[in-house]
């Protein structure tokens, strides 16, 4: 592979006090990809000053020459849009959190991954992705340097991730998030079957649910769990699983499941 060119990438501050690498003037790069993380990144990036050609179609090349193209694409699309995207510009990356970065191996260029820790529904604004953590890694010294900067160009706090842990580490976030989605649709459900509204079931949980999340946040997980579980009230939990046999049967298998996995949870407690 021939000589890759440094892309300098100058400090400074971001808004919340996380220290920052805004690109310069001489930084240019190409969003592939116009979905939401696209559109965020590239507005994102645009705001902190760097040069971005897209968000772009997942086969359009750039049309002016770009020191590094980024896929926002689906990871089973990741291949193909490398191919599609080869000899576009001496470093490519892929936003991906579990993907290797041999699945670039199309692009003839240098890899590196930029996967943001952070959830995106549509019209986030840039301060968004400030203080989220960033799974980075790179196949040259310069490939993780050059995810590194972006990382900390877009106020987040980069963190190295080896090919070989980025699916547990995936599984990770997919948990936290994803399924912390699923498990309070699954609590709506047993709201509304009690009788509450959708709406009023999810605005009157909500606090409950941020006051969980931060003390988990601030004293892990012994500490933040409270409730009938944890206080080894089995009574009070079968009257909940008949309750939900009755009225919301659906949830039966979710509710023995994470009830056990309470009770492990607990035990790890009581052993402190």
């Amino acid at each position: 592979m021939d000589q890759i060119p440094q892309i300098s990438l100058p400090p400074r501050m971001a808004d919340d006090g996380v220290k920052a690498d805004p690109a310069d003037a001489g930084t240019r790069i190409a969003i592939v990809g116009s979905g939401r993380l696209g559109t965020a990144l590239a507005a994102a990036l645009s705001s902190a000053g760097a040069s971005v050609q897209g968000p772009l179609g997942r086969s359009e090349p750039p049309q002016d020459p770009v020191d590094a193209v980024l896929l926002c694409v689906p990871d089973a699309e990741i291949g193909a849009a490398a191919g599609a995207l080869a000899g576009a510009a001496p470093f490519v990356g892929h936003t991906s959190g579990a993907t290797p970065m041999s699945a670039l191996a199309a692009a003839r260029a240098a890899a590196f991954g930029l996967h943001p820790l952070q959830t995106f529904s549509g019209g986030e604004r840039p301060e968004h992705l400030h203080g989220a953590g960033c799974a980075v890694a790179g196949e040259t010294e310069q490939a993780l340097d050059l995810a590194t900067g972006l990382a900390r160009t877009l106020g987040m706090r980069p963190f190295p991730i080896a090919d070989a842990d980025r699916a547990a580490y995936h599984a990770a976030a997919s948990i936290a998030s994803n399924f912390l989605v699923t498990l309070q649709a699954a609590a709506e459900d047993a709201a509304v079957a009690a009788g509450l509204e959708p709406a009023e079931a999810r605005e009157l949980l909500a606090p409950l649910v941020r006051s969980t999340v931060e003390s988990w946040a601030r004293n892990g997980p012994q500490r933040a769990l409270t409730g009938p579980v944890a206080r080894g009230d089995q009574a009070t939990v079968e009257c909940q699983r008949l309750a939900l046999e009755h009225s919301a049967s659906h949830l039966l298998a979710l509710f023995d499941a994470l009830a056990d996995r309470t009770r492990a949870v607990a035990g790890r407690e009581a052993l402190l």
